[in-house]
């Protein structure tokens, strides 16, 4: 009856402590605690602050290159960095997939070899504990395809805005030549 009688006060202590607020929680300000680097979350703090941005964006489709200048909106912003969206790994699924290290003014996240995944690689630099470059790197292959794309953001130390960006992106399907890609953005 006495063990009854602790699990059920032991319970209710536990409920009341899990109701009350956390200050910190409700902060649109602050970033969810992950086991690895948060960069959906950084990005939806840092896009906003470049709404309505002025980019001189090249866009090189096999050797062609296009120069062209652009102003982003939020949704254009998340449209144009979807590839570091898709380099989210904080998800359950994924949570003994990578090997973290730290080293200096660097974090790297990476696919162990024996986990599946096409999140290879993520590596952030800081200064003065803010990320100041963050580098994604992709692979999907097959058989028959092979996709490698390497994403670069760049924030300017002074502003820790934005300040540049490339996403390089190759495609290999079997028998046929290779498709290369890369866009970059700077912000005026």
């Amino acid at each position: 009856m006495k063990i009854k009688h602790f699990i059920l006060v032991g319970l209710l202590l536990g409920a009341a402590f899990a109701c009350t607020s956390n200050p910190e929680a409700t902060s649109e300000s602050k970033m969810e605690k992950l086991p690895f680097f948060d960069i959906k979350g950084y990005l939806d703090q840092e896009i906003p602050k470049m709404d309505g941005a002025n980019i001189a964006k090249i866009s090189r489709v096999q050797g062609q290159q296009e120069k062209s200048d652009v102003v982003y909106s939020v949704q254009d912003w998340k449209d144009e960095l979807d590839i570091f969206y898709q380099a989210d790994i904080n998800r359950p699924s994924l949570a003994l997939s990578y090997d973290t290290k730290i080293q200096d003014n660097y974090l790297v996240h990476t696919l162990f070899p024996e986990a599946k995944g096409k999140v290879k690689e993520i590596t952030v630099r800081y200064h003065l504990d803010k990320p100041t470059r963050i580098t994604v790197k992709l692979i999907d292959e097959n058989i028959f395809y092979t996709s490698i794309i390497i994403g670069k953001l760049y924030y300017n130390v002074n502003t820790f805005k934005i300040d540049h960006y490339s996403v390089e992106s190759t495609q290999k399907i079997w028998f046929l030549k290779a498709n290369n890609m890369k866009i970059t953005g700077t912000v005026k």
